[in-house]
């Protein structure tokens, strides 16, 4: 998360009570705070999997504080097919989201047409807000970075969207790079 929107974000993470799933949709992200990471990665072909690393472990301490108080977390990633260098990248970590206690799932975008989607990522907590995350076209946070919503019907659609990928995406385990 942002810098500046971190403090809401966990907020908003740590009020969950029942649930918090996320949907990605892009295909390259360029945020700072993965920069040295995804370019070491690119250089060297490994990915740091290590989640008690300086990295990981601010996530996977939030998402294990999360799942622990029975809050169910889900992932959903839309992407195109074959992928890019920054799907590889994340794919070769998710194995830390997975551990963290994270259920993830994978849909191609081909896979994905008749679906009506919105227009960015975005998580919602407990099926009764949306937290939207917005990027620039290079993928960097933008200005503002994160905008909160909690108008039912944007509620509603926004849930309605995450689970018609849900149910049409392949689990983490089962999923093959293309």
């Amino acid at each position: 998360m942002p810098p500046s929107g971190e403090l809401r974000f966990n907020d908003l993470f740590e009020a969950a009570e029942h649930s918090a799933v996320h949907l990605e949709m892009r295909d390259v992200y360029g945020v700072g705070d993965e920069a040295d990471d995804f370019r070491h990665w690119q250089e060297t072909g490994w990915r740091d999997a290590d989640p008690d690393s300086a990295y990981w472990a601010p996530w996977v301490d939030l998402i294990s504080r999360a799942t622990s108080r029975g809050v169910e977390v889900r992932r959903a990633r839309v992407v195109s097919e074959p992928v890019t260098d920054y799907i590889r990248y994340e794919h070769a970590g998710t194995s830390v989201n997975v551990a963290a206690g994270e259920d993830v799932r994978w849909l191609p975008r081909r896979r994905a047409v008749d679906l009506m989607l919105p227009g960015c990522d975005l998580w919602i907590f407990d099926g009764s807000s949306v937290l939207f995350n917005h990027f620039t076209g290079e993928g960097n946070w933008a200005d503002p970075p994160l905008e909160l919503r909690t108008e039912p019907a944007v509620v509603k659609q926004c849930v309605d969207a995450f689970e018609a990928v849900w149910s049409l995406a392949t689990p983490h385990e089962l999923y093959e790079i293309r």
